[in-house]
């Protein structure tokens, strides 16, 4: 592979990364309007929902295609840096949270709406976001060992 295709491939490959949870991760301060999420008229709304829905697996398939591709292309050698090992394995603990924690939790809260007096469903709400600043703290450390690759051990 050239190596003017390297910051392309490696830009690809973030955006990925971070397509594939984004849903996830801001679909829950959408549910602060008191009004069913899937009724919104937002178009980042809308476009979160449906790359959720529908987009995934093409997100996932993208992202495994093109982390093979940076792999081949910068030597296997990269899989032995402590510093992505640790940032892989943060990324799998976000995608485990995003996809069996997040996702199952967000599905009764988007299609409901919630009344100014409903306390069951705004806390609910309140905890989905909380898992999402949890997320958003992971992320912030994966960008720190990328952007500073420590020496860990």
């Amino acid at each position: 592979m050239p190596a003017s295709l390297l910051p392309f491939l490696l830009v690809t490959h973030i955006s990925l990364a971070v397509a594939l949870f984004l849903p996830s991760l801001l679909l829950p301060f959408a549910l602060r309007a008191q009004r069913a999420t899937v009724e919104s008229t937002s178009t980042a709304v809308r476009a979160l929902l449906g790359l959720q829905s529908r987009g995934t697996v093409v997100v996932g398939a993208g992202l495994a295609v093109t982390g093979f591709a940076l792999v081949s292309a910068l030597g296997m050698s990269l899989l032995t840096q402590p510093w992505l090992l640790v940032a892989l394995s943060i990324y799998t603990l976000n995608l485990v949270l995003a996809f069996f924690i997040q996702r199952p939790n967000l599905r009764p809260l988007l299609g409901i709406r919630a009344g100014s007096d409903d306390r069951v469903w705004a806390s609910r709400a309140r905890r989905q976001r909380y898992v999402s600043y949890v997320m958003a703290a992971m992320i912030g450390v994966i960008g720190f060992l990328m952007s500073t690759k420590p020496e860990l051990w």
